[in-house]
């Protein structure tokens, strides 16, 4: 993006915008959706133990592919960074949370490139659904495995790769609220 696009952009209210060196565009803050769910999402993690190694965007290396932030990563517990970052193969479950603006990504894109990857475990929470996707059995062009589970319908356990079970609290997992007109 040049500079004089840059200038003469308008990018959203309330918007910190930040332009890496390799060009991509960051935008923050998240909704509030998306937000909460992942801290949610965070507090049911504290059941694998405070110094579980658990991530909240932070960059893993994905070799010959674009590198991920993903909104929540459990890695193993023997996982140590490659230089600044973590290594895909460290990783047991990614989970990504759906906003309005990366709802083909997260279905399709990361659906696609986790299970190349081999990730064991993708798990989509769509808040705007009301839904968790569970993927499991990676294989080359994306999941084996994929099953579907309503928000409201108790707890969740799902089995990591290392014999540990992350449980998701389905009851806890917020819905966007109705916009006021």
């Amino acid at each position: 993006m040049s500079v004089d696009a840059i200038l003469y952009t308008e990018f959203p209210a309330g918007y910190t915008v930040f332009f890496g060196a390799d060009g991509k565009v960051i935008m923050t803050p998240q909704s509030e959706e998306h937000s909460s769910t992942i801290r949610s999402m965070q507090i049911d993690t504290l059941a694998l133990g405070r110094h579980a190694k658990v991530t909240s965007d932070v960059y893993i290396d994905f070799p010959a592919d674009e590198n991920s932030a993903p909104d929540l990563a459990i890695l193993r517990e023997d996982a140590r960074k490659q230089g600044k970052r973590y290594s895909f193969e460290d990783v047991l479950l990614i989970a990504e949370v759906v906003s309005v603006s990366s709802a083909r990504k997260d279905y399709d894109d990361c659906t696609a490139k986790y299970g190349r990857y081999g990730i064991p475990v993708y798990v989509i929470v769509d808040p705007y659904a009301g839904e968790v996707v569970v993927h499991t059995e990676p294989a080359g062009a994306g999941y084996i495995t994929a099953r579907t589970h309503p928000y409201g319908t108790g707890k969740l356990p799902i089995e990591l790769a290392d014999g540990r079970t992350f449980t998701l609290d389905l009851d806890e997992l917020p819905r966007p609220e109705p916009e006021n007109s």
